[in-house]
């Protein structure tokens, strides 16, 4: 089962072979003779890819849910929780995950040695359940406030959605006093995080929706920050994307007053095999690293 889940995660042999530190043959023979036992086929191989069939998918979620009971009933029976062992599947925001997700693995790295984890750092909302996702962080509203009824989610701060540009650009078209002076100005969107034409702002007459029409879109967050850096226009991303390059003068935050609402930040756990004792580890470790800051 353990093989079979490694295959299906990593969607190559060599590469869950090398996760559970033994050969791609003796991966292939653990499937083959899984699949010989069920009388059904599990996983489709080609040269270049590895994919589950119906069956595969619906058998992973069912032994995810085992294998997780299974290693909590080996920790509780050794009555040593400093001993965890196994695999852990952690996903966040791609920016965000580098900056703030990442240190806490590397402390839980150290602090248990006989894990293992894999981050995905991706732009996108992951579905726990369908992708063996262990533990997640979310930002904000919209699809990435979406939890399936089965999860915990756990509030650890919120996070500031700002717009800027670069001093060259403000001095060459000049700095927006109001959201609606937005139209006069060239609008750098990343689909990723403003994919809406209609960015919303609050105002003393209350909230105001401004139609862009960006000049340049791209398909990732550091794309983004470079074009603003750049000075090809006025971008709207998270403030931790862009803090560095407020900090070192590249950027300049406009509009403050008139920001939206922040948005919050959620770990979500408990999709795939409910909350183990290495699931809730990690959980508390990111809890005291991401809630006394807010990561704002």
């Amino acid at each position: 089962m353990n093989a079979f889940v490694a295959v299906a995660e990593e969607q190559h042999f060599a590469a869950a072979a090398r996760r559970l530190g033994t050969s791609p043959a003796t991966i292939s023979r653990a499937i083959a003779g899984l699949e010989e036992r069920l009388g059904v086929k599990l996983v489709l191989r080609t040269t270049r890819s590895v994919r589950l069939t119906d069956v595969g998918h619906r058998y992973l979620d069912d032994v995810r849910l085992i294998l997780a009971k299974v290693s909590e009933a080996h920790e509780s029976a050794s009555g040593h929780p400093t001993d965890l062992r196994g695999h852990l599947n952690v996903t966040a925001p791609a920016m965000f995950g580098v900056s703030h997700v990442m240190p806490c693995i590397a402390a839980y790295l150290a602090q248990f040695p006989a894990m293992t984890v894999s981050g995905y750092f991706l732009d996108r909302v992951v579905d726990l359940v369908e992708e063996g996702i262990d533990v997640a962080v979310r930002i904000g509203g919209g699809p990435f406030a979406q939890v399936q009824a089965q999860v915990q989610a756990i509030p650890v701060g919120s996070m500031r959605r700002v717009l800027c540009a670069s001093p060259d650009y403000l001095a060459a078209r000049g700095r927006p006093a109001h959201p609606a002076g937005l139209t006069g100005h060239s609008i750098i969107t990343a689909q990723n995080v403003s994919p809406d034409p209609d960015w919303s702002f609050r105002t003393a007459a209350g909230p105001l929706s401004v139609r862009v029409n960006p000049t340049l879109t791209v398909t990732s967050n550091d794309a983004a920050v470079a074009a603003a850096t750049m000075g090809a226009g006025i971008t709207r991303l998270f403030h931790y994307q862009v803090a560095s390059q407020v900090a070192d003068g590249h950027l300049e935050i406009l509009l403050a007053d008139h920001e939206e609402a922040p948005w919050p930040i959620q770990l979500v756990h408990g999709g795939a095999g409910g909350t183990s004792s290495k699931v809730q580890a990690f959980v508390d470790l990111l809890v005291r690293h991401l809630t006394p800051s807010g990561a704002a």
